[in-house]
């Protein structure tokens, strides 16, 4: 705001004012300045750094002010000015680009400094003359556009003056992207890249190399001051973080300089990227304190900067990456340049003061104290020279220079090719050649584009922005040790292939002692399998990597987050991949499942050996006691029970969840009914031994004691019908017990279905041990009442553990303790009712008689 109010203020003072005199009017004031001027049809003004305003003259205001006077002549930046001149003239001989029109220019120093830089855009707007005799001021303006200027703060005070008058500007190096604000700088044109695609360039950089930890130096002025503002939000999109912020200061102070310098010390990052074009006392400062390993990125402002280039500051600045506006060549220029005599320029003061300072000598003036000095004669000679003046090799600045008097030339051809009733303006008409408008060269200069003679197309944005392009530099060591800079790549954000950034990395000179680029981050990157955790207090850069918990996965680095995995899969060990849930039951395959298989089929052998040992003696006295026909019913519930086993085993099927239960409940009925009914027959028969009780006897002959199994077994088998028929079990993919697993059982349907069948079997259990206990004191020959008691004991003991074992126990294991429970019971009653009988019969046949169980029998009485 201050710089538009002191504008203001500026125009008012120095605006030409109507004197008295009828007849004319008078500019108001004259500016002395230094420039080069050729005549023609239409005038391009230029505004170049060419020499520095060293001294300012006091302003007493007793006398007329002096006019400012500017020194130190920078041989580069007249090449660069130059470059302007060539492209006039060779425009001018162009047959084919505005034929018939004669350019001329008007071309002055801005001293680097705002105020001369303002005079002498005022200069080239309101033209020179000391009196205009047309009081109307009509005609055509002195430029048709303006080339520069070259510093963005001059760029931003010079165009919000023109804008008004919608003069074309076409800077070719400022860089500040506050200038593609088209309300406030309706006609502002670059041919060089904005500092936010100069930004983008240097995050592209920074992203090859995985750079995310930098440092920020940057000057305070308009330039650094809005570059550091891109930068800061190109590195948020990116990813990265700025481990410091540090402004350098405008006049160079020490104390200021060594703070900087404390803060890079103490930082940790190992990217320093510089907004500047003015290091050389920071440099100086950190090669004194020994800050020698950092990677420097440096952005076009001094990317090619020579002052720099000594050997003095290779320690320190060797292998600094940089970008630079695109390294153009123009052919003829070398030529031109040699050609360049102030012979040939007599109105041009600038080529005299050009050829002094190279030279070193003073053309005529009539001044004594001036002949004593050497005379410039005439006869020097330019291709003797090996200054920057001749060295075409790097034309970068003059590239862009020759893109933009080439960009107006363009406009104002194209305008000049309009057809009456086809133009873009009010009722479809064209500009006026005699009283040409700048606003009208405006419109022509947006939809400008041709391609220069190196390849490269120039073309403006909607901003007045060039198309972003940028050589990628590095500094390398040189044979005489000094530095070199040297392209090893482009960033071209319009390339064809898609490709922004491209570096040829076997170019690359890195100064450490791996040769490799340096690791700047402030927590290395998270693997897949973990997340970040930021630090509290510190940048997102900074962050701890936590392992993502079980069941969630990261599969990208760095992420953010976990994930968790879908109902049937879990995390891979390494937590980043999903993969499918293991399914869980008891199988055949493994040690538990061979196990249990073995000790049933084991059961189930025992049971056909003793079934073998019963049917061979079947007619002997122990065989016989007791009805051997439910001996045999007994065996073969037991051998059913231990092959009911075998359901439990193996992956659930629909057909053998819903037979496990039901062949368990139906054998086990079998078998306790069996007992039972041996258990009665054992009591009827020594009550009928006794005179009154033989009445007994006679309701539990052999039919009756068929019949009572056979009732008992059906109400089993009711049970079991109806529990399959209203709530059917069926295979289940269960996955509460264990998150990591699927565990595959069969879900009983029923818990009262479930829990009746049990109680069925318990009520018989519990029957049989009670009449047995009662008739365990009965006589031995007649009495197996106290083996079915140990059995019966061995039972319910087995099955009333079952019960929490079985609930307590997760998925296969579960499984496994019901298996358990039907083998232990099953083994109990087989060991306990028939181990004694097959004992006598095997080992002591001499027992197995009538007479010796009859003997025994008279005995006890």
């Amino acid at each position: 705001m201050w710089i538009t109010r002191n504008i203001y203020l500026y125009l008012f003072f120095t605006s030409a004012f109507f004197l008295p005199n009828p007849d004319f009017c008078q500019i108001q004031g004259h500016f002395k300045l230094n420039g080069m001027y050729q005549d023609g049809g239409f005038i391009i003004g230029g505004l170049f750094e060419i020499q520095n305003l060293e001294v300012f003259p006091e302003l007493s205001f007793a006398m007329e002010p002096e006019q400012p006077k500017c020194e130190e002549f920078y041989i580069a930046s007249f090449k660069v000015a130059q470059t302007m001149v060539f492209a006039i003239n060779e425009i001018n001989n162009n047959h084919n680009l505005l034929p018939n029109i004669t350019l001329g220019y008007q071309i002055y120093d801005n001293c680097l400094r705002l105020g001369v830089a303002f005079r002498a855009a005022i200069a080239l707007i309101s033209g020179t003359e000391e009196t205009i005799s047309n009081l109307n001021c009509t005609g055509p303006p002195p430029v048709i556009g303006i080339i520069g200027d070259s510093g963005s703060t001059q760029s931003i005070a010079i165009s919000s003056v023109l804008g008004l008058f919608k003069v074309p500007m076409v800077s070719y190096y400022a860089t500040c992207s506050c200038l593609s604000d088209r309300k406030k700088y309706p006609s502002f044109f670059r041919t060089i890249p904005s500092d936010a695609f100069q930004v983008r360039a240097m995050v592209q950089i920074l992203r090859h190399f995985g750079w995310t930890w930098v440092g920020l130096l940057y000057s305070d002025d308009d330039y650094g001051i809005y570059a550091a503002q891109s930068f800061h939000q190109e590195m948020q999109l990116f990813g990265g973080c700025v481990a410091f912020s540090e402004i350098l200061p405008y006049d160079n102070n020490r104390r200021d300089i060594q703070g900087i310098v404390k803060v890079i010390q103490a930082s940790t990052a190992k990217v320093i990227v510089a907004f500047s074009n003015d290091l050389f006392f920071l440099m100086d400062e950190l090669l004194m304190q020994n800050v020698t390993g950092k990677q420097w990125i440096a952005s076009e402002a001094w990317t090619t900067t020579p002052i720099l280039h000594s050997s003095h500051f290779l320690p320190l600045l060797g292998g600094t990456l940089g970008i630079a506006i695109r390294r153009g060549e123009i052919q003829g220029f070398h030529d031109f340049l040699l050609r360049l005599h102030p012979d040939n320029n007599p109105k041009n003061n600038m080529v005299k003061i050009f050829w002094e300072n190279m030279f070193e000598c003073k053309f005529e003036t009539g001044d004594r104290e001036m002949k004593e000095e050497k005379l410039c004669t005439g006869q020097e000679d330019l291709s003797s020279t090996n200054t920057a003046y001749t060295d075409v090799s790097q034309l970068r600045a003059s590239y862009n220079v020759y893109k933009a008097v080439y960009a107006l030339a363009h406009a104002l051809h194209d305008l000049m090719q309009c057809e009456e009733g086809r133009g873009p303006f009010s009722d479809n008409t064209c500009a006026d050649i005699t009283n040409l408008q700048p606003w009208q060269v405006v419109h022509y200069l947006q939809k400008v584009n041709f391609t220069t003679g190196f390849g490269d197309r120039v073309s403006f944005d909607k901003n007045g922005d060039a198309l972003a392009i940028y050589d990628v530099m590095n500094w390398q060591p040189s044979s005489d040790g000094s530095i070199i800079v040297r392209t090893v790549g482009v960033v071209d954000e319009g390339a064809a292939t898609g490709k922004v950034l491209t570096l040829d990395e076997d170019a690359l000179y890195w100064k450490f002692e791996t040769r490799k680029p340096p690791r700047s981050v402030c927590s290395e990157s998270c693997p897949p399998g973990t997340r970040r955790a930021r630090r509290k207090g510190l940048p997102v850069c900074c962050f701890d990597c936590l392992p993502c918990a079980d069941g969630e996965i990261s599969n990208t680095t760095d992420s953010a987050e976990c994930f968790l995995c879908p109902n049937d899969f879990w995390s891979s060990p390494e937590n980043d991949r999903c993969v499918p849930k293991e399914v869980e039951f008891l199988s055949y395959e493994e040690p538990l499942g061979i196990s249990l298989t073995t000790a049933s089929l084991l059961g189930t052998s025992f049971c056909a050996f003793v079934i073998v040992i019963f049917a061979h003696h079947r007619n002997t006295p122990v065989v016989r006691a007791n009805n051997s026909e439910l001996s045999f019913l007994l065996l073969l519930s037991l051998k059913l029970c231990f092959l009911c086993v075998l359901l439990f085993i193996g992956r659930p099927q629909l057909w053998t969840c819903q037979l496990r239960h039901a062949v368990f409940g139906i054998s086990f009925v079998l078998c306790i009914s069996s007992i039972l009914v041996k258990t009665m027959v054992v009591i009827a028969v020594f009550k009928s031994s006794r005179p009154e009780g033989k009445a007994a006897i006679k309701w539990f002959g052999s039919a009756q004691q068929r019949g009572t199994v056979v009732v008992l077994t059906f109400m089993q088998v009711v049970i079991c019908a109806v529990w399959l028929s209203t709530a059917s079990p069926t295979p289940h993919k269960n996955r509460q017990y264990i998150r990591s697993k699927i565990v595959y059982e069969c879900a009983i349907g029923s818990v009262a279905g479930f829990a009746v069948l049990l109680g069925y079997i318990g009520f018989l259990a519990a029957l049989s041990f009670l009449l047995a206990f009662l008739a365990r004191k009965l006589p031995d020959s007649f009495n197996e009442a106290k083996f079915i008691t140990f059995s019966m004991l061995i039972f319910c003991a087995v099955w009333i553990a079952f019960v929490p074992a079985y609930v307590s126990s997760p998925g296969k294991y579960a499984v496994a303790v019901e298996i358990f429970a039907i083998l232990a019971s099953s083994f109990g009653l087989l060991v306990a009712i028939f181990a004694p009988k097959c004992y006598i019969i095997l080992l002591h046949p001499e027992r197995n008689t009538k007479k010796a169980i009859m003997g025994k029998e008279r005995q006890m009485k």
